[in-house]
């Protein structure tokens, strides 16, 4: 099993910056890729990154993409998110999520989720 914990959301302003982390523990934690996904109020949930195991690739949602860097510490099992120049459309709730080894931007491919870091972005 995966245990997924995110950290690093909050209240910002538009503009500034935030970094989003999300560690993963349990007998499975090694060989993941990791997505992230965020929910806007009345929204569905969207994709925003992804990062392979054991991270030569990635990829983003064009909404965030050119401000936006996903990375990640193998040795710690944690990923992050570097979301820059932020806006207050990027307000949601952003979730980590793992799969084995190869990316992908669909949620159902995920078969592991944290429970999310709220991120409000006030103009």
């Amino acid at each position: 099993q995966v245990q997924l914990v995110e950290s690093g959301g909050g209240l910002v302003q538009a503009g500034d910056s935030v970094r989003l982390s999300c560690a993963a523990s349990g007998r499975s934690a090694g060989l993941l890729a990791m997505g992230w996904f965020r929910q806007a109020p009345g929204k569905e949930r969207e994709f925003v990154a992804a990062i392979n195991w054991p991270g030569a690739r990635t990829n983003y949602a064009d909404s965030v993409k050119g401000r936006s860097t996903i990375s990640r510490d193998n040795a710690k099992n944690t990923v992050y998110l570097q979301m820059d120049s932020l806006k207050p459309e990027d307000t949601a709730v952003y979730y980590c999520a793992a799969r084995p080894i190869l990316l992908t931007t669909l949620e159902n491919e995920y078969p592991h989720w944290g429970q999310g870091t709220q991120v409000t972005v006030s103009s």
